[in-house]
């Protein structure tokens, strides 16, 4: 495919030549069609002489006008789209008049979006758990916004938005902004802090809300709303610890929407309402950590943003680093060194099954011109990405020293989209003139940036948590189930954190010495895993299924994958069955009959998983 544009490789648009400054969208939802029906207006500025057109991301967008506006006037302007880029999409040009100047420039597009638009996901009120009403929401990361709306669908590019939505009288729409003006089927909202096109997020459906905090409410179907409120009652606490952390919080409200369970993504950090899946509904709040990550983009990803997703790490690297660190605030270092412990497992795991046939996407930084985004999403950037800020920290003196740069970093680039180097820039500029500045030479940026696979330096972390998990997990890879059976060792008393990431290292020891039905019945009596609502654990203890061929089990690992089509549990799944030959053609067959229920982006990356595509 090559590099689309010169700024970001899956973008069109050329926002060195021109960029958006606002947005009015004006949407009738079609629950029929399964379509978004209306027009875009774009407030451009120009920032070159005689730009003779403007060039727009699209995919599967059904363009019927595009207007200039100029003066109380509107004129018609050429446009014609591209042929598709498989997975990418396509380029719309607009045909501006010759002479265009500098300054100021509005462009009105009517159009429609495609009924199985990548960017939006559309349930029949059968897949609700009201059962009465349809719901459609969408999910525009990484360079799904082109689906929803012509435009510069690249992080480059922020602006600010306001919309208009009809919609049924009976349901509630819910976007990432700020609800201006509500009457019975059309409900009217307010961006006011300029964002990239990724993150624009709408969601309609049969929804109620309840209280979490002064500015913050959780929105859900009225079934699971207060099991919700209850799951996520720490937010506001959350929410205050990351400002201590980060500085001002600028989007004024801060809101939950728990989605569907065929939301793709743990979350999905929209401005002001924060997407999350049903999945971290355990009943415990021991997976409420996910709210403190989304909360932390406030501010690392939101604020300052990555130019393109070739610099993903300054997204999420940033982001899992903040979220540690709300942790440890919340429940002490020894819980902030374990889970940036834990998460090394999860890295290697993923190291050593997704990204085994492509090694150059285990580097910070990649190279995207011949690869889509969605295909390049892992691990690696969130992991491998708090791993080196976690060593910087060390390096230069620990949190006192460095979260002071933190809050001088993210106020320096607030509002702006940067790359790589204009990080290494800011912990330059912040250090040269102080004590620290030797330990600016000690940074081998390469080998951090550029090397394939894990970090290449791991930090000193307090272990103590850690050693325990370790050490049962070589119990039970390289005992017998008669030697297992009367040891006390296996009788530790753990938590949940700790089980999760025992779990998850027994699956990455290399042999498990009689892994057969009785071991894995041993396993789930001990630590009462049958009964477990945490899909943590039960996602792993249906890998451990598949890893000891327990093929009369396979109903229940199937089952599995179809209660939610989060793509951290649902791929791994499917890769690990794909490998087992008497399970892998129940695996595709089951596949087959759901995947029209999954977005776009799951089930296109779970075909190339099961090699079908």
């Amino acid at each position: 495919m090559g590099r689309l544009g010169t700024v970001d490789p899956s973008s069109y648009s050329q926002p060195d030549l021109i960029t958006t400054e606002h947005s009015v969208l004006n949407w009738k939802v079609d629950f029929g069609a399964t379509k978004l029906q209306g027009s875009v207006l774009h407030r451009f500025k120009v920032l070159t002489a005689n730009l003779d057109k403007i060039l727009l991301d699209v995919r599967d967008i059904n363009v019927t006008n595009a207007t200039l506006l100029a003066g109380g006037s509107e004129l018609p302007i050429n446009y014609f789209i591209s042929d598709a880029v498989d997975d990418i999409g396509q380029k719309l040009t607009l045909e501006l008049p010759s002479g265009t100047a500098k300054g100021s420039l509005n462009v009105r597009i009517d159009y429609e979006t495609s009924s199985s638009a990548s960017g939006l996901q559309w349930l029949n009120p059968t897949q609700t758990l009201g059962k009465e009403h349809p719901y459609m929401f969408s999910q525009c990361q990484a360079i799904h916004a082109r689906s929803v709306i012509p435009c510069q669908d690249t992080p480059a590019v922020k602006f600010t938005y306001d919309a208009t939505v009809e919609h049924p009288n009976e349901l509630t729409a819910l976007m990432s902004a700020l609800i201006d003006k509500k009457e019975a089927g059309k409900t009217q909202f307010k961006q006011e802090v300029p964002i990239p096109a990724y993150l624009v997020a709408i969601a309609i459906g049969k929804l109620v809300s309840r209280p979490l905090g002064e500015n913050s409410n959780v929105w859900a179907e009225e079934a699971i709303v207060d099991a919700c409120a209850e799951e996520f009652s720490e937010t506001a606490t959350m929410l205050k610890t990351a400002s201590e952390l980060c500085g001002p919080y600028v989007w004024k409200q801060y809101d939950l929407l728990v989605m569907p369970p065929s939301f793709p993504y743990g979350g999905m950090e929209n401005p002001c309402l924060t997407f999350v899946t049903p999945t971290l509904l355990a009943g415990d709040k021991s997976l409420a950590d996910v709210v403190a990550h989304e909360i932390a983009h406030s501010w690392t990803g939101n604020l300052v943003t990555n130019k393109n997703f070739e610099h993903f790490w300054l997204n999420e690297g940033f982001t899992v680093f903040v979220e540690s660190k709300i942790v440890g605030r919340m429940q002490g270092a020894k819980e902030l060194d374990f889970k940036m412990l834990s998460n090394l497992t999860d890295l290697q795991e993923c190291i050593r099954t997704q990204l085994n046939k492509t090694p150059e996407l285990t580097k910070l930084v990649v190279d995207l011109s011949n690869c889509g985004p969605d295909d390049a999403f892992s691990s690696v950037p969130y992991i491998k990405g708090s791993t080196f800020l976690r060593y910087l920290e060390d390096l230069f003196g620990g949190p006192t020293v460095f979260e002071p740069f933190l809050r001088d970093y993210l106020k320096k680039y607030a509002y702006k989209s940067i790359e790589t180097n204009d990080f290494k820039s800011a912990l330059y500029d912040y250090f040269i003139n102080t004590d620290k500045k030797d330990q600016l030479s000690a940074v081998d940026w390469d080998l951090w940036l550029s090397t394939e696979g894990m970090p290449p330096i791991i930090p000193k972390f307090d272990e103590s948590l850690a050693n325990v998990t370790k050490e049962l997990a070589s119990l039970w890879s390289t005992k017998s189930v008669a030697e297992l059976n009367g040891s006390a060792e296996i009788k530790k008393n753990i938590s949940i954190h700790q089980l999760i990431d025992f779990l998850g290292k027994l699956i990455e020891s290399k042999d498990i010495v009689d892994l057969t039905e009785r071991k894995i019945e041993l396993l789930e009596s001990t630590y009462n895993l049958k009964n477990s609502k945490n899909a943590e654990i039960r996602f792993r203890l249906n890998r451990l299924i598949i890893r000891a061929r327990l093929i009369k089990r396979l109903d229940e690992i199937l089952e599995f994958a179809n209660s939610n089509f989060r793509m951290k549990f649902c791929r791994p799944i499917y890769r690990d069955l794909a490998e087992w030959t008497e399970a892998k053609p129940a695996a595709i067959r089951n596949f087959v009959s759901v995947k029209d229920q999954m977005m776009a982006v799951c089930s296109h990356t779970i075909e190339k998983d099961l090699g079908l595509k």
